[in-house]
């Protein structure tokens, strides 16, 4: 898995998306306090999700058929400069309104840009590589994620969240260098499909005439809505039940980060990118969140976030290795937009709905409701998996095995 780090331009990717994910962690920490603090409310929290996952539910289908035929590296440059515009404004204004507007206009980028990354960071290693790419990738995302979830816990109890942002600010003139300095005739010419297959409609038809893809997507739908907003939840937790403080919220932050670390590395070091690996970690870390709603303190509750990471980061890493490695690659930017509409959708329903279950029947009370319909649903994809894919129970009855000539 390391050795694509020999590959130059993958290299300066890697190099510049860790640095780029420790600062916009390192702004979600500080925003999400920014709005509880002032609030006191969860539901606001998952208001500002909800604002950021709107604009690509609208138009993420536009940015995958734009990513399938226009060049991406001058599109991600501008992207990323827009993006620093947004966190000096947070760094110079805190009111509601400018925070609303920020994530509105987060999630406008997002449309486009999300899609677009997916299909550039395809051109950068050979084919074959592109499962132990996305692997590496969720290694050294989930390392910046500590990094940033580390500093931004600290820096947020001395300086107050000011400081994230405009660190945040900085960290994406680190993509727009990275992009800058990169070979592009060591790229790697993708597929592009026929004049006739290249439109909104063409990638959603290809989309619905995959079933197991469809499958996926719904279970990252409903354990993405429920079981991975963390960032509402976690701070309703603190603030709440377990009477901890914006250390506390950090440290927490800090472990949910280690484990997504962990996580990534545990996939990397298997290579088993497969619907099994998905189908067990989706069980797992739904009946971790429900155990997660009886945490007695703040340690407790960290005990359960760390495997929880460590099994988010797995199941979102197969979700996209598999929606990319299973569909064909004319395809790739719309298949990878309709994952984002559907990362989207999660966000615009489920952190508001989280947010106003914390806030009318409690924090823990809304883990074990959560967890216990995640749970269910994980078991329900499970066995719509086997009728469509042709599994068969193994004899130790937690994974599923595909007949013989047909290996998973």
């Amino acid at each position: 898995m390391f050795a694509l780090l020999r590959v130059r331009n993958y290299r300066l990717w890697a190099a510049a998306d860790l640095v780029s994910v420790g600062g916009t962690w390192m702004q979600v920490l500080g925003l999400n306090w920014l709005i509880l603090s002032a609030t006191g409310s969860a539901a606001t929290m998952g208001l500002v999700v909800m604002l950021q996952a709107l604009p690509v539910l609208l138009l993420g289908s536009w940015g995958g058929a734009l990513a399938d035929r226009l060049p991406a590296r001058p599109f991600l440059m501008a992207f990323q400069m827009v993006r620093a515009l947004l966190a000096v404004a947070l760094l110079f204004g805190h009111a509601n309104w400018t925070i609303y507007a920020v994530a509105l206009l987060s999630g406008v980028i997002s449309s486009f840009e999300g899609p677009m990354l997916g299909r550039f960071g395809s051109a950068l290693v050979p084919a074959e590589s592109l499962g132990s790419a996305l692997a590496l990738g969720s290694v050294l995302s989930s390392a910046g994620r500590i990094g940033g979830m580390a500093l931004g816990g600290v820096l947020v109890g001395i300086t107050g969240p000011s400081a994230l942002f405009a660190i945040n600010a900085a960290s994406y003139l680190a993509v727009v260098g990275a992009l800058c300095l990169m070979r592009t005739g060591e790229m790697r010419t993708l597929t592009v499909a026929p004049a006739s297959a290249r439109g909104i409609l063409a990638g959603f038809r290809y989309v619905l005439s995959q079933p197991a893809v469809l499958i996926v997507l719904a279970l990252s739908f409903i354990l993405g809505s429920l079981g991975r907003n963390y960032q509402v939840s976690m701070a309703a937790m603190v603030a709440g039940p377990l009477s901890g403080s914006s250390g506390s919220y950090g440290f927490l932050s800090t472990v949910f980060a280690v484990g997504a670390v962990a996580g990534g590395l545990l996939l990397a070091g298997s290579g088993r990118s497969t619907l099994r690996v998905l189908l067990a970690t989706g069980f797992f870390i739904s009946v971790l969140q429900f155990c997660s709603g009886l945490a007695p303190n703040v340690l407790g509750f960290a005990a359960l976030i760390l495997p929880i990471a460590a099994g988010a980061v797995i199941f979102d890493t197969v979700v996209s290795t598999r929606v990319q490695l299973d569909t064909r690659e004319d395809m790739r930017g719309r298949v990878l937009a309709t994952l984002g509409l559907v990362s989207s959708l999660s966000g615009m329903v489920g952190a508001p709905a989280v947010g106003w279950l914390c806030d009318t029947i409690g924090p823990r009370e809304s883990l074990l409701l959560a967890g216990a319909v995640t749970t269910v649903a994980a078991v329900a994809g499970a066995v719509a998996l086997i009728r469509v894919k042709g599994y068969t129970l193994s004899p130790s009855l937690v994974l599923f095995r595909r007949p013989a000539e047909q290996p998973a």
